[in-house]
């Protein structure tokens, strides 16, 4: 079994925020292969399915995105599943808007969601997906703590909109990458520099 976690906060509120955007791309990785979150285990809402030769579960956190690990942790636990069968997607400050990047490990670049994946797990080897959402601008300041915060919770405007749109669906079509032939596969087909167009750029 393969487990795919999306980071994101509980809540209609928070639903379209820059902070929820892997619940976003589950979501829509879920309406695709018509998998329904009708479950509910180790704190989240969780749907099980068969993709391709794959059993999958997919899950929703029912903490708040800093909390995630111990929900990851159950899960990984509970079904068994090796840490490079875990993939999670979560929002990126330190990438453009709309670009993705698929990594077999690494460390939390400061994701707060991330870091409690990895403490819980007590490790930081298991593949993810950063889904770019730029950082907010301010000409000639710093940008403080409390902006960052105001920003990822946040909704994206109608523009950011018509280029976080497509990259939902890119990281769907990298969810069935990783799922038929792997997190490296996954690398060398959706890893884009970061300078190179993306279809919303031409």
């Amino acid at each position: 079994m393969k487990l795919i976690f999306g980071l994101g906060n509980p809540g209609k509120n928070y639903a379209r925020n820059r902070h929820n955007v892997g619940f976003q791309c589950l979501n829509y990785f879920a309406r695709l292969h018509s998998i329904h979150f009708d479950q509910r285990q180790c704190r989240a809402r969780v749907g099980l399915s068969d993709v391709g030769r794959e059993k999958l579960l997919l899950a929703r956190p029912g903490t708040f995105v800093n909390l995630s690990g111990n929900s990851v942790a159950c899960l990984v636990h509970k079904h068994k599943i090796p840490l490079g069968d875990l993939l999670v997607i979560y929002d990126d400050l330190d990438l453009p808007l709309g670009k993705i990047r698929l990594r077999q490990s690494g460390s939390s670049g400061g994701h707060k969601g991330m870091n409690s994946i990895i403490c819980a797990l007590g490790s930081e080897d298991f593949p993810r997906i950063r889904v770019g959402i730029g950082r907010p601008q301010a000409e000639g300041q710093p940008i403080g703590e409390d902006a960052i915060v105001n920003y990822v919770l946040t909704d994206f405007s109608a523009r950011e909109e018509a280029i976080i749109g497509p990259a939902i669906a890119r990281v769907s079509e990298a969810i069935d990458c990783f799922l038929a032939q792997g997190i490296e596969a996954g690398m060398n087909k959706f890893n884009q520099s970061l300078h190179e167009a993306t279809p919303h750029d031409v």
